[in-house]
């Protein structure tokens, strides 16, 4: 009763009839069932001369992943796609004002449209429907996992800006039957990407810029639909893990030149050091492609620094050699000495064993001479003894000397006497200031080219 009622005021109201309307009415008054292929055989026009546009978004969720080593990009895109079906149209006002339905994707025919880039097929769950409005548009929207390939530039690793393509393209139409064109501007969607994008990781998005060319093939032109991500690599981990180690291990170099040099820890030390570049070097090999236009920055860096550690450890064993021929040479002279002085005390000794004699001579003389010869042999003898302690005197004033000489020689090199010791310490200072304006201008460089 309350029902009847109810109709009644709508008609007394509105004029309109009540009238239950459901999808499957749509779907019956367009004949689209499993059944009927009519709609999935052909392209969806009355006139063969008609050209179908088709709309295309691509919006970034994700970034899952660069790989420098094959140069893979692998983004998660949101995608768009809308055209108009020419043989598909209602009156929404016939149909209790429905504007849309939704219908299985295998109903209706949909653009075959082709990555270029893509290297792998696409296993991410699709969307089984689509939609069908009432002026004959189809829309259907769809995520995906595009693992594309993608000419990177590692030139200026870590601190490097990629830019992958992702090209949309017809593989059976030409431009003359269907073209294909985006539905936001490069704007829009950069800024719809960043809205949306949930996560980054490694890499962080700056621009999409959209492109639309069209590219002949076979005297047949084709249109093709060029989306090109900017992204940039987040560079802190690569500075703490392996950029701030090899700066580290170079001012670890730079430390042991206070060092003494005769010691053999120097030596032992800068090897160690180098080892450990060779070891960062290995690691560096597994993180950059094998193949690459220009030589990477940070591999410069590395070998530059590796050529100027083992510089100075060839710097190293020269000037150990040479303070270790200096000592041989100071040995070899402290040795002449020594025979030259056994020589001396021999002499020496011969002409005390004379002295000790005519003493003894002496002695033996009669008591009544000895009072009359006995001073002016005494006299001589005294005169003897004081000449001999003299010479060993004079002996060890000149030994005093030489080692004064030697002592001086350590420390102040002059043009007459250019010892192996000299040339060392030249050397080592000399070598010292050539490795500090090197690694200035070297890193005053290399940093110039990577802001740059």
């Amino acid at each position: 009763m309350r029902c009847a009622a109810f109709l009644l005021l709508l008609i007394l109201t509105d004029g309109v009839s009540c009238k239950v309307c459901s999808y499957q009415d749509i779907l019956d008054y367009l004949n689209l069932t499993t059944d009927n292929s009519v709609y999935k055989l052909t392209r969806p026009v009355l006139d063969h001369t008609h050209v179908t546009v088709v709309k295309l978004n691509l919006v970034l969720y994700a970034i899952l992943a660069v790989v420098e080593k094959t140069q893979t990009f692998i983004p998660f895109l949101w995608a768009s796609v809308r055209w108009r079906d020419e043989r598909i149209s209602w009156d929404p006002d016939d149909f209790c004002g429905i504007t849309h339905v939704s219908v299985p994707r295998d109903l209706l025919w949909a653009p075959d449209l082709f990555f270029y880039e893509m290297v792998e097929k696409d296993n991410s769950p699709q969307n089984p429907y689509m939609f069908v409005f009432h002026d004959g548009t189809v829309s259907f929207d769809d995520d995906m996992r595009v693992v594309s390939t993608c000419k990177m530039d590692v030139h200026k690793f870590p601190f490097d800006t990629q830019e992958c393509n992702i090209s949309i393209s017809s593989a059976s139409f030409s431009v003359n039957e269907m073209q294909i064109v985006p539905i936001s501007n490069s704007s829009r969607a950069t800024q719809f990407s960043r809205e949306i994008i949930m996560t980054q990781g490694e890499w962080e998005f700056l621009q999409v810029s959209i492109n639309n060319v069209v590219v002949t093939f076979d005297e047949t032109p084709w249109e093709m639909l060029t989306y090109t991500f900017t992204i940039k690599r987040r560079p802190l981990l690569h500075v703490i893990n392996f950029v701030l180690p090899i700066l580290f291990f170079l001012s670890l170099d730079l430390a042991s030149f206070l060092i003494a040099d005769h010691r053999g820890e120097k030596l032992g030390f800068k090897v160690t050091v180098l080892l450990a570049i060779s070891v960062l070097l290995l690691i560096l090999n597994e993180i950059l492609p094998s193949m690459s236009n220009r030589t990477p920055l940070i591999a410069t860096y590395c070998i530059v620094i590796f050529a100027l550690m083992l510089l100075s450890l060839l710097e190293t064993i020269l000037v150990t050699y040479l303070l270790e021929k200096d000592s041989h040479d100071r040995l070899r002279l402290h040795d002449k000495q020594e025979d030259d002085r056994e020589q001396f005390n021999t002499k020496s000794c011969s002409a005390e064993d004379e002295r000790q004699t005519c003493c003894s001579c002496i002695c033996k003389v009669p008591e009544s001479k000895k009072q009359h010869e006995l001073l002016p042999v005494v006299e001589e003898v005294n005169n003897d003894v004081q000449l001999g302690d003299s010479h060993v005197l004079l002996l060890i004033l000149e030994e005093l000397r030489k080692l004064q000489k030697t002592t001086y020689l350590q420390f102040s090199c002059r043009k007459e006497d250019m010892t192996s010791a000299c040339w060392a310490k030249r050397i080592n200072k000399a070598f010292f200031i050539f490795y500090i304006i090197t690694v200035f201008l070297f890193f005053l460089f290399i940093f110039t080219e990577w802001n740059s």
